[in-house]
């Protein structure tokens, strides 16, 4: 289907349901207010709260704007009263759509910008790193990993972002360093300056990050999100491809020595010996053969506190548990690792036995929040699911509180269900996680019909229905709820920010003999071996024959939510069709700035970049960009102006366009 076509269709869609989408009660923005009040300054607050003035800078010097990943720029020369005069300031196109215009179709463009001694400093899908002068986009240096770009990536050629390090009041060459993981599976340091590699580090300038397994393809380990750094240690996760196989590369944190490379500590989510205290939580083979668990997303950093804050994914294979049986510990949890030594502070698990693939896919934030009269530190989880789950920062016990609900046990022969599962109780779900045949939707009767059936002949009991023979739905959807764009916070306001997808998936368990003449019937779809367990998995969106989702729009959501309370203050559609605004799916994350404003792109359809007011939700300004932004934008102040900047190059996987540009924005 042409882009062209799909938004007709898009369109049509948004006129047969004539602005009656259920979940958003008939209107597409809701402001639901709650006990909140404005202060002087338009900064919604908890009632009888002074404003919290926690100092995150004005720079962007992390990927998530600081260690904790705030995503909150104190600059306020950009904002609401004036926010109608942005307009591009400068623009810089990589030349990824000349230069590799053949691998773009497996790239997906999702970096962030780093602030970093006087550059920006940002990494391209192929692993470039490339450094501009921050007033006028100008290149200063670019340096190229060289990766082997005729790999099979199994998550695209991806590159979130860089992280910067500098050894005290040290001068001279590599005494300021960016760090880069590869698609190739390294972890590279360049001098900031001269974007030279770093050539005492490791070999040349790179440590090999040891898969722990040998790899059936090249491109099935990966590091698609940034290291982070603390003290003098470098700290990096891994990203491996899903539903290949039980015995799946191994998913360790990895930390090494910022000067040398030379290995710190590893450790791995999975217990590998009985003597370690989560191994009653996996109760299959001895020691484990599962991989995974891995982190392939953001992690944070309490330098105060010595710790990183570390989200796990699920265990190899994503869909069938039954040859793990426990809770599987560490995986698919918040953990909080003692930085100098890898071992376990606390562990916070969102999902027991993951057989849905509901990996934490989004940096844990690092926040202070203002409640009964004092500043309480907290890490705040978004997730697949539609939850959120916000904890101590010292214990990882419930900030907010979580209980524990039965969950459909309908497993398929041999899995061995949690017969319980975490839920929040002062936040709803941000997305509905109940789908019925009587909440399909359609463009037409033939198509509502469709989805209706596919709908009854699917197993759906809710949030945490297993996976099945005769098929169920997972809705959320695999990639969320939540995916890496993360949230952003305010922390002036209590407020968190964060964008969701209300789209489903369709599972149907296929046993092991047949997969291979599966694959040939569905060729057109997902169908994985899971290779070691007893079925192999087909996965595809459920969709209508138009392809329209069977869920009913919104499909992209935007919500600000209380963290002292957990109250959703509001929650409106994110994305036009035509201008017409129906919330579409997104990719990509929010950010927020001390002039009242979210900045976020992130729709598939529109290829917009927006800014609306973080007390109502209401849309301000935005901008056609040359490509889809579906990465994370940032802000900063350069020579007295402040910028917001967006790495516009789009993801061939949520088919939206594609692009190699750089734009920042400023008052004109």
């Amino acid at each position: 289907m042409t882009r062209r076509r799909r938004t007709l269709l898009f369109v049509l869609a948004f006129v047969a349901v004539a602005m009656s989408a259920p979940f958003l009660g008939g209107s597409m923005v809701w402001y639901l207010g709650g006990a909140h009040s404005l202060d002087i300054h338009g900064r919604a607050t908890a009632a009888g709260r002074p404003p919290n003035t926690v100092d995150v800078g004005h720079g962007w010097t992390h990927y998530g704007g600081d260690a904790g990943g705030h995503r909150y720029s104190q600059a306020s020369q950009i904002s609401v009263e004036n926010v109608e005069r942005l307009a591009p300031a400068w623009q810089y196109r990589t030349g990824d759509m000349t230069d590799r215009a053949g691998l773009m179709s497996q790239a997906a463009t999702e970096g962030t910008p780093i602030l970093a001694e006087g550059s920006l400093v940002f990494c391209t899908p192929f692993n470039e790193v490339i450094a501009l002068d921050p007033g006028t986009g100008a290149e200063r240096w670019r340096f190229d990993a060289e990766i082997d770009l005729d790999q099979y990536p199994a998550n695209q050629f991806v590159c979130r972002g860089v992280a910067h390090w500098r050894e005290g009041e040290s001068s001279g060459a590599c005494a300021g360093r960016i760090f880069m993981g590869t698609n190739d599976a390294r972890l590279v340091a360049i001098d900031v300056a001269t974007g030279r590699r770093c050539a005492g580090f490791g070999d040349n300038g790179e440590v090999w990050i040891d898969p722990g397994r040998a790899l059936m393809w090249p491109g099935e380990f990966q590091i698609t999100s940034p290291p982070v750094t603390v003290g003098d240690t470098v700290v990096v996760g891994s990203a491996i491809a899903d539903n290949a196989r039980v015995a799946a590369p191994v998913g360790s944190v990895r930390a090494f020595d910022a000067r040398t490379g030379a290995p710190r500590w590893d450790w791995d989510p999975i217990p590998r010996s009985p003597d370690q205290p989560a191994s009653s939580s996996w109760q299959g083979s001895q020691p484990p053969v599962e991989g995974h668990a891995n982190a392939w997303a953001p992690m944070s950093v309490d330098e105060e506190r010595g710790l990183v804050f570390v989200p796990t994914s699920s265990p190899s294979p994503d869909f069938f548990g039954g040859l793990r049986p426990g809770d599987n510990r560490h995986a698919n949890a918040v953990v909080a690792l003692v930085a100098k030594t890898g071992q376990v502070r606390w562990s916070f698990q969102t999902v027991h036995h993951d057989v849905w693939d509901y990996d934490l896919p989004a940096q844990p934030g690092l926040y202070s929040v203002w409640r009964d009269g004092r500043v309480h530190d907290v890490v705040a989880q978004v997730t697949k699911t539609g939850l959120l789950f916000v904890l101590d920062r010292d214990t990882g016990e419930p900030f907010l509180p979580v209980e524990e609900r039965p969950v459909s046990q309908q497993g398929a022969p041999g899995e061995v269900l949690s017969p319980t599962q975490p839920f929040p109780v002062a936040t709803p779900p941000v997305v509905p996680n109940r789908l019925t045949p009587d909440d399909a939707f359609g463009l037409t009767w033939f198509d509502r019909e469709h989805c209706r059936a596919r709908i009854a002949d699917s197993l759906a009991d809710g949030l945490f229905t297993p996976p099945s023979e005769q098929g169920t739905l997972l809705f959320p959807f695999t990639g969320g709820g939540a995916n890496w764009g993360s949230a952003a916070y305010d922390p002036g306001r209590n407020l968190l920010v964060i964008n969701m997808n209300n789209l489903a998936h369709h599972i149907q368990l296929i046993p092991a003999g047949r997969v291979e003449a599966a694959r040939e019937v569905y060729h057109d779809q997902e169908v994985a071996p899971q290779t070691g367990a007893p079925f192999g998995v087909k996965r595809e969106l459920l969709v209508s024959p138009l392809g329209i989702p069977c869920t009913h729009p919104p499909w992209g959501v935007l919500a600000g939510i209380d963290l002292a309370t957990g109250e959703i203050v509001w929650r409106r559609a994110l994305g036009d069709v035509e201008g017409i605004n129906l919330g579409t799916p997104t990719l990509g994350g929010p950010i927020v700035t001390a002039g009242g404003l979210v900045f976020i792109a992130s729709s598939a359809i529109d290829d917009t970049l927006r800014a609306f007011d973080i007390v109502t939700g209401e849309e301000l300004w935005h901008w056609r960009l040359p490509a889809a932004g579906q990465a994370t934008p940032m802000s900063y102040v350069w020579e007295g102006r402040q910028y917001v900047l967006i790495y516009a190059g789009g993801n061939p996987r949520s088919q939206s366009r594609l692009g190699d540009a750089l734009v920042a924005f400023g008052l004109n």
